[in-house]
């Protein structure tokens, strides 16, 4: 069920929260007809050790049926420079049935290294970004319109102790059924090795409204087993749905 975990990054990297307001996004996972899950992401103004960051807080956690299978309740913070929108700390608290990870990281970003509670200190890469942060930073340097030029995106990242670099490809536009009707989608595919989960390197589609918004209003991964299907439940600012005026 680690899968769960990895789409909460995926769906978030083309949001354009800037968290001047509370903004709120809301997912519904589903495998075939089944609610297989949801996934959350709050973002907003925050201080951090005096210093102003935007604070993105997202949860991925499994329902219905599938909760009562294999329990998913993971937990992921994050605190960005508000000007460069590199990650300053993040926190990841995850809770899988029995196993359980928690780790906390500050980012060093002018010494290029970062410091782990579970790992210690570590040279990183420059820009290093977090599973979270990434896509946020990607959307808010103008990465967006490179891919919308053919170009490839690759960044480093660090998640897990580990050190990855996340590649992202623009793949064409699509007209898709929504909740609030059809909808034109740019669709753009982060690149992951084909291996035990998925079925091929091109197996994830990120459905991206084609307007002023730019919504990730819908999402596609093909897995050895099946389709899984992610779709935008709610989308909040300031507590108003914006969902119907879309």
């Amino acid at each position: 069920m680690r899968i769960i975990t990895f789409i909460i990054f995926l769906l978030f990297f083309a949001s354009r929260t800037f968290a001047q307001p509370i903004e709120e996004m809301e997912y519904v996972l589903r495998f075939g007809f089944l609610k297989g899950g949801k996934a959350n992401l709050v973002a907003e103004s925050e201080k951090l050790n005096k210093k102003q960051t935007i604070h993105y807080h997202v949860r991925g956690r499994t329902t219905g049926l599938v909760d009562h299978i294999y329990e998913v309740n993971d937990v992921f913070d994050c605190w960005v420079d508000p000007m460069t929108f590199l990650p300053v700390k993040s926190v990841r608290s995850v809770k899988e049935q029995n196993y359980r990870f928690y780790d906390e990281v500050i980012y060093d970003q002018v010494n290029d290294s970062i410091f782990s509670l579970k790992s210690g200190k570590k040279k990183v890469p420059d820009n290093v970004n977090d599973l979270i942060s990434i896509f946020f930073y990607i959307r808010q340097n103008l990465y967006f319109d490179a891919l919308l030029a053919g170009k490839d995106v690759e960044l480093p990242v660090y998640h897990g102790g580990h050190l990855y670099v996340i590649r992202l490809a623009f793949i064409g536009i699509e007209t898709i059924d929504t909740k609030i009707g059809k909808k034109q989608c740019y669709v753009v595919s982060p690149k992951v090795p084909q291996g035990k989960l998925f079925k091929d390197s091109d197996g994830l589609k990120i459905y991206i409204t084609k307007d002023a918004n730019r919504l990730p209003i819908y999402a596609e991964f093909e897995l050895l087993v099946g389709a899984l299907k992610c779709e935008l439940e709610t989308y909040k600012i300031n507590g108003i749905n914006q969902m119907v005026n879309q």
